[in-house]
């Protein structure tokens, strides 16, 4: 990956897309630290001052580069777009005109496009407005002069310039990831999403080796030497899997019968159809992570609730045992999902019989389909499972360690960096390298084959 780095930089018009890429994140984490008017949160943020620290919090923090933490104007990120995409990839199944739309080419993506900035500003204003409702019955408002909280004209002023700066923070990033997509390398919403994650590192280390004995995740005392390098290995090899689970594919083979066009012959060969193991990405994680962020976004609302809701509440934390099995039933079930969007048995099926082409063994029409929809069917359960592991590995680790106690002391560790976000980060990392890769090819780099 250096590699094509110094190769794409050894190109004049790559260097600048580079470049503006590099701007465009240094103005995200600008606005990632400039805090909106009226709020009084202080240094130690939201997340250090409430009791569910490490959950879903926590997970809006990382996500968001630590702005949702200090309550900056870019505090919703990228999130609001990204819970919109999901929608109209939903309603464009659901719904026959989205689907001609999509089906229309160019215009139809791009009226589809416009439809998802209009989501994205309703979503954005929705949790700006729960958000602006959380902090002000955590006591994050600024108070008058007389000490207490603003009243009348006062009050509804300074809740409409807290969820505008919000909601305007919303549509800054999301009209920088397009930038990202016009006129630098990769993927804008990825892009800016990494950039948040990865910020986050140096904050996350420094809390992890903290010598003040309750601050780290990891308690002090002798086997803080044994579990923290053991973080660090374990890190490494969910990268390696990650990686390895990335390039792996199933490939369906193909035989294609002889023609002859004209004076040339044609086909002839045998060739196969290539089909990922992780089909739909992190898809799967992140339709899962929004569906289950939904009741604590409703919590967000909520000032006193009841002893009931609070039970149902406390479900959807990553502590709760039931948070994991439904965290990985929803992973199951999106896969499934999303590889039925990508894919259809019956058009690929339809495709090969049009070009002359056959699976070896297997009559053209149904039978193909029904072999090419079992084998769909096995490989999406297999890269669901897959995904599963490393999405669900550091809570389940988290959980263990807090039964280790030695001495009466004990040792319990939370893996802030979790499997979305390295699943995350290092899909980002191969798509980017991918995209260099192609245009480099383009250009017909000497130095990139040697």
């Amino acid at each position: 990956m250096f590699k094509i780095l110094v190769n794409a930089w050894k190109i004049p018009e790559l260097r600048k897309k580079i470049l503006f890429t590099l701007f465009i994140i240094l103005v995200f984490r600008f606005g990632s630290a400039i805090p909106v008017p009226f709020l009084d949160i202080g240094e130690a943020g939201i997340i250090n001052a409430q009791e569910s620290a490490g959950t879903f919090m926590e997970y809006l923090s990382m996500m968001t580069g630590n702005a949702f933490n200090y309550g900056t104007i870019f505090a919703m990120s990228i999130t609001p777009y990204i819970n919109s995409s999901i929608i109209m990839q939903l309603l464009t199944v659901a719904i026959p005109a989205l689907e001609r739309l999509q089906k229309e080419g160019e215009e139809g993506r791009k009226k589809i496009a416009s439809i998802t900035r209009w989501v994205t500003m309703i979503l954005g204003t929705l949790q700006s407005t729960a958000y602006f409702f959380y902090l002000r019955n955590q006591g994050y408002l600024l108070t008058s002069t007389g000490g207490g909280a603003y009243t009348g004209f006062w009050a509804v002023f300074q809740a409409i310039a807290i969820i505008a700066t919000f909601v305007g923070g919303t549509a800054l990033i999301m009209w920088l990831g397009e930038q990202i997509n016009d006129k630098g390398i990769g993927n804008g919403i990825s892009i800016i999403l990494f950039a948040g994650i990865v910020s986050r590192i140096p904050t996350l280390l420094a809390t992890l080796y903290s010598p003040t004995p309750g601050v780290g995740y990891i308690a002090r005392g002798g086997a803080f030497w044994v579990l923290s390098p053991l973080a660090g290995v374990i890190l490494l090899l969910m990268i390696a899997f990650i990686v390895w689970m990335d390039n792996a594919e199933r490939r369906i083979p193909v035989q294609y019968a002889k023609r002859v066009v004209g004076r040339k012959m044609y086909g002839g060969q045998s060739t196969h159809i290539p089909i990922k193991v992780n089909m739909s990405g992190v898809m799967p994680v992140i339709f899962a992570s929004s569906f289950l962020s939904l009741p604590p976004t409703i919590e967000l609302f909520v000032s006193n609730p009841s002893d009931r809701w609070k039970t149902f509440f406390s479900v959807f934390t990553s502590e709760h045992w039931a948070y994991t099995i439904i965290y990985f039933l929803f992973i199951i079930a999106f896969a499934y999902f999303y590889s039925s969007i990508q894919y259809n048995p019956v058009e690929m099926a339809n495709n090969i019989r049009k070009n002359s082409g056959a699976v070896p063994g297997l009559r053209p029409g149904k039978p193909t389909s029904d072999y090419i929809a079992k084998i769909l069917s096995r490989i999406t359960l297999l890269g669901a499972l897959l995904l599963s592991v490393i999405a669900l590995f550091p809570i389940v680790f988290s959980q263990v360690t807090k039964l280790i106690t030695i001495g009466g002391v004990n040792y319990a560790m939370n893996i802030s960096l979790g499997g979305t976000s390295i699943i995350i980060m290092v899909g980002v990392a191969l798509e980017t390298a991918k995209q260099l890769e192609s245009q480099m090819m383009m250009r017909h780099y000497k130095g990139f084959l040697d």
